[in-house]
């Protein structure tokens, strides 16, 4: 059977990867995760037990102890999911996003070429590297337009210059050594097991808990939102066929403002919980400071994944919203947990970003 290692598989794209792996394939996974803030073993509970799943604690830019479980476990896949992912934190704190996202990918690079490279020519063949990223690298879009794969990189915050960077590394070590890398660059994920410092579900716990709903700027910032599980899917036709060497844009077609999720969210917490006493919920929302180098505008062209590979999201944007906001209300443990891991957020926080 194939052994895929998933780095970065018990945060929120990537467990939601390792699940559905697990629940409909036959691969093996072994995970690899620093288990920083943003990752919980409780988003791998489902699968924890499963035989054809292992999880080991451990840094991507820990070489050694990549390359010994390369060499353990013989994987015919590496999938990159680890990354300090939140723009507000990034503003905060750009060096850990260099240490994680630059220095880390390029560790990772580093000891799967080294393992790659030694394989037999059959398995060299089959091997792929695939860099999962943003469509943030990509910087910011007017009015009309979207970002292709030949998009030329500008990015605007740290957090997105630091992913850029982990990109051109990727095409790099492809360029350079025929390492046979794949990058999937994505727009705004939502879904369940999202940590609550992302916009979804940090509206939606503070709507439920009768909180101010903090919205940078005007509201009227554009993103296009992409549910969790359409994502996974796409990374995992990329990974079974694209082409080595290739970026893969993922769209979910939904541009919404961020004023326009929010309210959205507040429309469906005022349906499903009528008894709370600040209903309407939008009565909570409240306009703040904007952010430094917010970018105004996203939409990513997602032709090439639909034509060559045949993916289209399954879940629009109210069913997706939908799915989420019941998984919130119906998983209050993993909430708490995460809400402790999470700690005290900035005043104002009102993160949007991937």
């Amino acid at each position: 059977m194939p052994t895929i290692l998933v780095t970065g598989g018990a945060g929120f794209i990537g467990s939601c990867f390792v699940r559905m792996a697990i629940s409909e394939t036959d691969d093996e996974i072994v995970t690899l995760d620093k288990l920083t803030y943003a990752g919980s073993l409780g988003s791998l509970a489902t699968v924890a037990d499963n035989p054809r799943h292992r999880f080991v604690q451990g840094d991507i830019a820990d070489g050694p102890l990549v390359l010994r479980l390369l060499q353990e476990h013989r994987p015919t896949a590496v999938v990159n999911f680890a990354a300090e992912s939140h723009v507000d934190r990034s503003i905060d704190e750009p060096a850990d996003f260099v240490a994680t996202n630059v220095l880390g990918t390029s560790c990772l690079l580093e000891a799967c070429r080294q393992y790659w490279s030694k394989l037999p020519a059959e398995l060299r063949d089959g091997f792929r590297f695939v860099q999962v990223s943003t469509d943030e690298v990509y910087g910011s879009l007017q009015a009309e337009g979207s970002f292709s794969e030949a998009s030329p990189f500008r990015p605007n915050s740290p957090y997105a210059a630091s992913k850029a960077a982990a990109d051109h590394f990727a095409r790099a070590y492809w360029k350079t050594y025929g390492l046979p890398v794949l990058v999937t660059n994505s727009s705004n994920n939502y879904g369940p097991y999202q940590l609550p410092e992302k916009l979804v579900p940090l509206m939606i716990l503070a709507a439920l808990e009768g909180r101010e709903l903090p919205v940078y700027g005007d509201g009227l910032h554009v993103r296009d939102w992409l549910y969790v599980e359409d994502n996974v899917r796409a990374i995992r036709a990329v990974l079974d066929a694209g082409r080595a060497g290739r970026v893969y844009n993922v769209g979910g077609d939904c541009p919404r403002t961020n004023l326009d999720v929010i309210q959205a969210i507040c429309g469906i917490i005022d349906r499903l919980r009528p008894d709370l006493p600040h209903v309407p919920c939008s009565s909570l929302i409240r306009f703040v400071a904007d952010r430094p180098g917010h970018d105004r505008r996203y939409a990513v062209d997602a032709g090439r994944i639909r034509s060559e590979l045949g993916w289209q999201p399954a879940e629009d944007f109210d069913s997706g919203l939908e799915k989420t906001v019941r998984w919130y209300l119906e998983n209050s443990a993993w909430v708490e947990d995460a809400m402790g891991r999470l700690g005290q957020s900035r005043p104002g926080l009102g993160g949007i970003e991937n």
